[in-house]
């Protein structure tokens, strides 16, 4: 096998690929700030107790892990920033108030999150700490849905869910909630007949609820479906109030729908979650939602809510940028050619030298001007190449 062939769903990133990816980076962030966040930089790996402390059972088998050569202890390459972050607000930046952060990063992946997706995602996200109410949720996103805009999105589908609704159902029947993680992935798998299994010995309004929960999608309508069709217990009134309200923020921004059995992220998830999706993509370009127990792990309570996405996914739907227009300019020490090299760069064009004996060959730029030196011998001056 040739020794330069990368592992399956690893990547090189090109450079005119990697001129998108980067300038949604900026762009994002840039615009994070607008809103107050902070970012910051979590590093690439670290012990594995604490990468792993409050993130459910997806995110450790989606991580590598190591031994270090030094300690001898296990390390983890993260698989996700969101804890990791997580513990920089609860024990480095340890404020009482709101705290909003953002940050972005490669992330690294056991196995793809889905079809053709990569193994190593470009991850950026935004994260609001100290605040439990749906205010912040609603910021999130809001966030989300400002992302994808910037990046020429204008078709975007807002899956809403909670996971309270499924907790509020199985805290009505103790043999229901020992089985919690089997209903779990049934509901995911929108499994029924696993479902009408599983639940034959629970009592009769929790088997009702759990066996309608699959069919419980659809556009906003669906809540008040919801209203009829589930207990009328606390906890899910409280989740059907919420999602109401996140999906009226979003009318006119998105195509909003809803699905009480979508429940990935619900081991570490503890309210509303959201996916958004644009065409041309199967799986969901962004996830977020508030995950208010995660601090805890830390040793400090926090309310929190967040999103993220994959910045090269993203960037793989976008179309191939222009060429940008460059000039051409010979290689010299003359003073004068580098005093106008020096200027036209600080002008905001972009200069090529091109090196003796070669010629330039660039994807990102077109040098449709040169660079020479005029009739009189003393000025450089540009000429249109035609």
């Amino acid at each position: 096998m040739p020794n330069w062939l990368l592992p399956e769903n690893i990547a090189d990133v090109l450079p005119s690929e990697a001129r998108k990816i980067e300038e949604l980076r900026r762009l994002m962030l840039d615009n994070f700030r607008l809103y107050g966040y902070e970012l910051v930089m979590p590093p690439l790996l670290e012990y594995l107790e604490s990468l792993l402390t409050g993130a459910g059972q997806d995110t450790d088998l989606r991580t590598f892990k190591l031994v270090d050569q030094i300690s001898g202890r296990m390390l983890g390459l993260r698989a996700d920033m969101t804890t990791q972050v997580a513990r920089i607000d609860a024990h480095l930046l340890n404020r009482d108030s709101v705290t909003r952060l953002c940050y972005a990063g490669s992330v690294l992946h056991t196995r793809p999150s889905g079809l053709h997706a990569t193994r190593e995602p470009l991850q950026i996200g935004a994260e609001i700490y100290g605040h439990a109410g749906l205010e912040a949720d609603a910021e999130i996103q809001e966030l989300a849905l400002a992302s994808l805009a910037l990046a020429g999105f204008d078709e975007v589908r807002l899956d809403l869910s909670h996971v309270g609704v499924l907790r509020a159902i199985i805290g009505a029947d103790p043999a229901a909630a020992k089985d919690e993680a089997a209903l779990y992935l049934l509901l995911r798998a929108k499994d029924v007949p696993g479902l009408d299994r599983l639940t034959a010995r629970y009592a009769a309004p929790v088997r009702a609820a759990l066996l309608a929960l699959p069919n419980l999608y659809g556009d906003v309508e669906v809540l008040a479906r919801a209203r009829a069709e589930l207990p009328e217990l606390p906890g899910i009134g409280k989740a059907l109030a919420e999602l109401a309200a996140l999906a009226a923020s979003a009318i006119g921004r998105a195509e909003v729908a809803i699905d009480l059995a979508d429940l990935r992220g619900y081991q570490y998830e503890s309210g509303a979650m959201f996916a958004l999706y644009v065409p041309g993509l199967p799986n969901a370009v962004a996830r977020g939602g508030r995950y208010d127990h995660v601090g805890e792990a830390f040793g400090r309570a926090r309310p929190a809510t967040g999103f993220s996405l994959d910045l090269r996914e993203l960037a793989r739907l976008l179309p191939t940028a222009e060429r940008k227009h460059s000039i051409r300019a010979p290689w010299g020490n003359a003073p004068e050619l580098k005093e106008k090299i020096a200027e036209l760069r600080k002008s905001g064009e972009v200069v090529i030298q091109s090196l003796p004996g070669h010629s330039n060959e660039q994807d990102e730029f077109e040098c449709d001007r040169a660079l020479v030196l005029a009739d009189n011998g003393n000025n450089w001056i540009l000429k249109n190449l035609g």
